[in-house]
């Protein structure tokens, strides 16, 4: 057996195996550093609910689950109010992975403040209904520009969610396909449902609903 020949073999697989493990690192790395680039900020660490604010209706509705913010039960309402840009937003693009079981209902909240009890008053609602009976579905802007009776997506699916605020213009796009795009008229005579600026929330509607969010993440826009 030549000792030196398996030497150099055995040396050629460890730096192969090196060199491997750097690439991935590398890949890794760059990942990251894209992510960083595109401005994206994560709004939930993935354990618990730090940096959000559940209100005292029934503050056990909404909870943290295995990277999840899992929402089940009666009424009541998580805000962001966590050191992301202070917990204030006003020109942003936000995204999130929502699953809704069947016959469920939520929302997401923009522009809002935090309340400790009842549906928020101000702000925008993203609704979240695939089946649910409220004929306003998945992907409209609740009561301002819904969408009616068929929701873009199905029940017991993970989907994407993306919310875009940019000055007077509000788009939303479900699995990449635009359903709103709205603009607030200048002349609007409603002080409380308009954009100015504020913090997100998460609503869990009623008992029977059962809804779940992660991978909720933010970017500043001029």
């Amino acid at each position: 057996m030549n000792k030196r020949k398996c030497f150099k073999t055995a040396g050629a697989g460890v730096t192969g195996i090196v060199l491997l493990l750097n690439l991935g690192i590398a890949w890794a790395g760059e990942s990251a550093a894209d992510e960083s680039e595109a401005g994206w900020i994560s709004l939930f660490n993935g354990k618990n609910l730090d940096g959000w604010t559940v209100n005292g209706e029934n503050p056990s509705s909404i909870t943290a689950k295995d990277g999840k913010i899992v929402v089940k039960g009666p009424r009541t309402h998580a805000f962001y109010t966590g050191t992301v840009n202070d917990g204030t937003f006003k020109n942003f693009e936000f995204k999130a992975k929502v699953y809704i079981t069947p016959g469920s209902n939520s929302g997401l909240y923009f522009h809002s403040k935090f309340q400790d009890k009842g549906w928020p008053n101000t702000g925008y609602e993203a609704q979240v209904n695939n089946t649910h009976k409220d004929n306003k579905k998945t992907g409209g802007l609740y009561a301002i520009q819904d969408v009616l009776n068929k929701s873009p997506v199905k029940d017991n699916e993970w989907f994407d969610y993306h919310i875009k605020v940019d000055g007077k213009q509000i788009i939303i796009k479900i699995n990449g396909k635009q359903t709103v795009d709205y603009t607030e008229p200048d002349d609007l005579d409603r002080p409380k449902r308009q954009l100015s600026e504020g913090t997100f929330a998460i609503q869990a509607h009623d008992p029977k609903s059962h809804v779940e969010f992660k991978d909720l993440m933010v970017k500043m826009l001029p």
